[in-house]
């Protein structure tokens, strides 16, 4: 209430300062214009203010309705673009997660491919898995693309290959005709060591570098053997039978037994032989005592003891 008051009396003293500009008598109208200012003047004056005023108004109050309007239209735009968006949003999730929810049920099943190759971040292959006419293999290679392992299987049998750093095999492990066989080779790809197993039992088997077998250890039914040889072949054989005999022979760079250490049962016994093999001294020990003889050429005795 006191705030419409002091507008009053703000409004006549306004009007009182006005009146000064004007004669006693001459005819003047007072207007109360927008915002609640009074205007003095003559009727003509008042008037065109009044006037030009209103224009004014109206034409601000256009430009703010045209200013709202393309606010409005933006605004609608915005939202329809956005509901739009969100709905294609919504459809290709739905349609992709239907899809890929299909998809996964059916290759979770069975996955069918004649090859598959991994590769690592580089994009070098790090690993291939494949299958062709002549069998199916999986092989692993390092960073250097150098294969390393590979594990295939053939019409042949199976195998595990296992290589060094410069691609070379160096351990071989497989399967052929129902006989395992591990095979150890150096850095020439020359065979070192072959451990195998045939239908008459285990065999170990030893070469050196220049490809010549040096050493070899078989267990069959009857008898363990080892033999040592020289780049010629055997020049000593070690051996035990199955009922008790043991007996160790060395032979010459021909081949040829020169001389034979045997253990029976009951004793031992010593034989020498010549060049040609026949046996041409025999010393044995017995329960009985020592004996030793002498042999021709026709393995007769020409001289013994006792």
């Amino acid at each position: 209430m006191n705030s419409i008051i002091q507008s009053r009396r703000r409004r006549i003293k306004v009007l009182r300062r006005g009146m000064k500009n004007y004669t006693f008598g001459e005819k003047i109208d007072i207007y109360i214009g927008g915002a609640g200012n009074i205007l003095l003047g003559k009727n003509e004056n008042i008037r065109k203010e009044t006037k030009m005023t209103t224009e004014k108004r109206l034409e601000k109050l256009e430009r703010e309705l045209a200013v709202a309007k393309r606010c409005n239209r933006r605004l609608l735009t915005i939202v329809a673009m956005t509901i739009g968006g969100l709905a294609l949003v919504w459809i290709l999730t739905k349609t992709t997660s239907t899809a890929y929810a299909q998809e996964t049920e059916a290759v979770q099943k069975v996955i069918r491919a004649n090859s598959f190759v991994l590769v690592d971040e580089k994009g070098k292959t790090r690993a291939v898995l494949g299958a062709t006419k002549d069998g199916s293999g999986l092989y692993l290679l390092d960073e250097n693309s150098k294969n390393r392992a590979g594990l295939s299987v053939n019409k042949y049998g199976s195998g595990l290959d296992l290589l060094d750093e410069n691609g070379k095999n160096v351990i071989m492990l497989g399967v052929a005709e129902n006989k395992p066989v591990l095979t150890l080779l150096d850095e020439k790809g020359k065979t070192r060591a072959l451990l195998g197993v045939d239908k008459d039992g285990p065999g170990l088997s030893l070469w050196d570098e220049n490809g010549k077998r040096r050493a070899a250890l078989d267990v069959s039914k009857d008898v363990a053997q080892l033999s040592l040889d020289d780049e010629k072949g055997i020049r000593a054989m070690l051996s035990v039978l199955k009922d008790g005999p043991a007996g160790l022979n060395l032979l010459d760079e021909n081949g040829k037994p020169r001389a034979g250490l045997t253990v029976l049962k009951d004793g031992l016994l010593l034989d020498l032989r010549d060049e040609n093999g026949k046996k041409r001294v025999s010393l044995s020990v017995s329960k009985s005592g020592p004996a030793l003889g002498l042999l021709n050429e026709k393995d007769e005795i020409v001289w013994s003891a006792p």
